[in-house]
């Protein structure tokens, strides 16, 4: 199981996604269906990869309200 840091929410709230169809988007903005694509078909390499398995987590669990609340 993953275990989150806060900088690591903090950046899933704030980075944009970098490519695709919904680059510019808030990584926790992501359809769910989207990211779980990605997490069954395979995540991109390097720290994009690490926070969206972590968002993959997330978003299977309900939890965007509790990321969106978060100040940066």
């Amino acid at each position: 199981m993953l275990e989150p840091n806060c900088d690591s929410l903090k950046k899933i709230k704030s980075m944009k996604m970098p490519f695709g169809k919904f680059q510019g988007v808030p990584l926790i903005d992501l359809p769910e269906p989207y990211v779980v694509w990605f997490y069954e078909n395979g995540l991109p390499e390097g720290e994009i990869g690490r926070l969206m398995g972590e968002l993959y987590e997330i978003k299977v669990n309900g939890l965007e309200s509790l990321i969106k609340s978060l100040e940066i």
